[in-house]
């Protein structure tokens, strides 16, 4: 196993195996061709052809979200997907558009829409020498259940913004305060494209890093995390090479990190696999 296996395996997308999803002059998503063969019944909706497939419900984004959910609940129903009913996720041309809908989040894959995220890494620095709180995945969460994942991490849902949702996730998942999120430094942006179960995963990951305290102990508050645990950093790319410990898009975020802070240096044969394979430039 290698750190690039880790990237290649987040930007596994086969655009043979895909078509586009637009709206008006707009790509708004990628459908598997299954995924949109099973859409082609929902002509008020969706209209799909050989090589493309397109929104043709009209109105305000209100009520093509309306209209949208509707044939998320025939999905359901055939259980092509599921529906987590408490979260949706905009739908826009590009980060910071108005959108054109919103959509449940259990249904973000199998339309191939892009989706937004942020991640924290929590490090403690001893010299050179580094190390970060890696949390492990509640058993009963819908996707990498029991991975290890970062202190922080989590989707930006629709109405919010990164700084809100980054607030929001660092008190609930690790009991991070205002004072010390106030700290976190935004460290830039990845991007992956891969394919899925359910259909193209197509992810922004905004990166925060964020120096904590030696008396800092994070505490999980919302049940999605199971324990903590600070790691040198050395140990956890030794695991990210050698084990699938990890959630897959952790991989990225923390081998994004060992690059900027000089800790995977250009004497690694794998450096500039890593360097160039992290950054996916969007379209």
């Amino acid at each position: 196993m290698s750190f690039a296996d880790r990237i290649r395996h987040c930007n596994s997308f086969e655009p043979a195996r895909a078509m586009p999803l637009w709206a008006g002059e707009h790509r708004v998503g990628w459908l598997r061709r299954d995924n949109a063969e099973a859409l082609s019944r929902h002509r008020g909706v969706f209209a799909v052809g050989d090589d493309a497939a397109r929104l043709v419900a009209k109105g305000d984004a209100e009520h093509v979200s309306h209209s949208v959910d509707e044939v998320v609940e025939a999905l359901v129903a055939e259980r092509r997907l599921p529906k987590w009913r408490n979260e949706t996720f905009d739908v826009a041309p590009r980060w910071g558009a108005p959108p054109i809908f919103r959509l449940d989040r259990g249904a973000v894959p199998f339309f191939g829409v892009r989706a937004y995220g942020i991640h924290v890494n929590g490090y403690r620095r001893n010299g050179d020498r580094y190390s970060l709180w890696i949390g492990q995945r509640a058993s009963n969460k819908q996707v990498a259940p029991g991975k290890l994942d970062n202190i922080v991490a989590g989707g930006i849902g629709n109405g919010h913004s990164a700084h809100e949702t980054l607030v929001k996730e660092a008190e609930e998942e690790a009991a991070i305060g205002a004072g010390l999120v106030a700290c976190a430094v935004p460290s830039g942006a990845l991007t992956y494209r891969m394919e899925t179960k359910l259909g193209i995963r197509d992810d922004v990951m905004f990166v925060y890093d964020l120096e904590v305290p030696p008396e800092f102990t994070p505490e999980n508050h919302d049940g999605e995390i199971a324990a903590f645990e600070l790691m040198p950093l050395s140990d956890i790319l030794e695991r990210i090479r050698t084990t699938k410990d990890f959630k897959f898009n952790v991989n990225l975020v923390i081998l994004d990190f060992a690059v900027r802070h000089g800790v995977l240096r250009p004497d690694d044969p794998e450096y500039l696999d890593v360097a160039n394979g992290l950054h996916r430039p969007l379209d």
